[in-house]
């Protein structure tokens, strides 16, 4: 399954909990990414929050996978999770 997790910074988070952090975070973010969990990664244009692209079992799984980053284990961030699937409507088309 395809997930869509937006990045939601918690209101509470220190600039320099980030700083302390970045370099795990972005370890285990890599290793998210080399076990094919994480497919692909942005910033969003507007402000500087993480997109990520999942491909999991299920949203259970998605969740289970992101609480191993650090930003969300230290409470500096959390994601919404976004469950895709199939766009369905060409069939409609070709019956």
């Amino acid at each position: 399954m395809k997930i869509i997790a937006l990045e939601k910074e918690i209101s509470t988070a220190k600039t320099i909990d980030f700083r302390k952090n970045a370099k795990a975070e972005a370890k285990a973010l890599w290793n998210l990414y080399q076990n094919g969990i994480v497919r692909e990664f942005y910033f969003r244009k507007e402000k500087k929050l993480a997109v990520l692209i999942l491909e999991t079992k299920n949203k259970e799984d998605a969740k289970k996978s992101l609480s191993k980053l650090p930003y969300v284990s230290k409470k500096l961030i959390e994601f919404e999770l976004i469950p895709l699937k199939p766009y369905p409507g060409f069939q409609r088309l070709f019956k």
